[in-house]
């Protein structure tokens, strides 16, 4: 059976952690930040934990990434 290709637009904006969970960049970060508070940027520029019910559609993208 041939390799599974791995969509390499999701290879760049999601990593897994070591407990197979996918880490994924904020969102509302990029434009229109003048009407943001200070704490609200500096907590978007991080990463976070992406959801349980939206991560079957990435690892589908990513067959080799996880657990």
């Amino acid at each position: 059976m041939p390799k599974m290709k791995t969509n390499r637009s999701a290879a760049k904006r999601f990593k897994f952690t070591k407990n197979g969970k996918i880490k994924r960049a904020s969102s509302y970060a990029r434009h229109k930040l003048s009407g943001k508070s200070p704490k609200r940027k500096r907590n978007l520029g991080g990463t976070t934990v992406m959801h349980e019910s939206d991560m079957g559609r990435v690892i589908k993208l990513l067959p080799y990434g996880g657990k």
